[in-house]
């Protein structure tokens, strides 16, 4: 009787593997580069804290700065809304729209990782410029911006506002919105509480439609 194969070892892992294999990388980098900064943070103590080789680490990412692109992409996910955000653009005046959006986009910035990451970059980007970029390019706020100022647009067009660069706007929007409890949750003041903050997204929004209103009546 022939005696049955052994199982192959070695060769490519599986996709679970492969993808398990990058949630632990992640997970590792993650710790590092919130805890200890992205400067101090190295490939090889990466490598060691996900238990892998460094061989095994460049197959997967090229360097530190693209690891750290994925870290920040993941932490922005995570904070995304279940289900996907296109319905909080959806669904009611543009009152109530953008104070849903004010309210969803303080959760998010005030969340430990999401204030954790800002430290990181407040203390590096002079070291590591390029930091700024890949936060830019992997935080999500370009495509806030963009949403918001697609719906500025619409409003414009239907007369409801007076934009005139919608992009600009939306921009002062986020700025509005995020800077103030930001600063007070990093320690500049008393973090704010969830009443204040509610409040705050509420006025926030209120301020910016009166500003927006003034250009709709000055051009009729």
């Amino acid at each position: 009787m022939r005696k049955r194969a052994a199982p192959r070892s070695g060769g490519r892992p599986s996709r679970e593997a492969a993808e398990r294999l990058g949630e632990t990388i992640l997970d590792a980098a993650t710790e590092l580069f919130l805890s200890d900064g992205y400067g101090v943070t190295s490939i090889e103590t990466i490598a060691k804290r996900a238990r892998i080789s460094k061989r095994t680490f460049y197959a997967r990412f090229r360097d530190k700065a693209e690891l750290f692109g994925a870290v920040v992409h993941r932490v922005v996910e995570r904070l995304r809304p279940a289900g996907g955000d296109a319905r909080l653009f959806e669904g009611g005046t543009i009152e109530e729209i953008l104070t849903r959006l004010a309210r969803l986009i303080l959760r998010a910035a005030l969340s430990p990782e999401a204030l954790a990451l800002h430290r990181v970059i407040l203390a590096e980007a002079t070291r590591f410029p390029d930091l700024a970029a890949v936060v830019t390019e992997q935080g999500g706020s370009r495509e806030a911006i963009a949403r918001i100022a697609a719906l500025l647009e619409r409003e414009t067009r239907a007369g409801r506002l007076g934009v005139t660069d919608a992009l600009f706007a939306a921009a002062q929007f986020l700025q509005m919105v995020v800077g103030l409890p930001q600063r007070r949750a990093l320690g500049l003041g008393t973090p704010m509480t969830v009443p204040e903050l509610d409040a705050w997204a509420r006025d926030t929004v209120d301020l910016f439609l009166r500003g927006c209103r003034g250009k709709a009546r000055g051009k009729a």
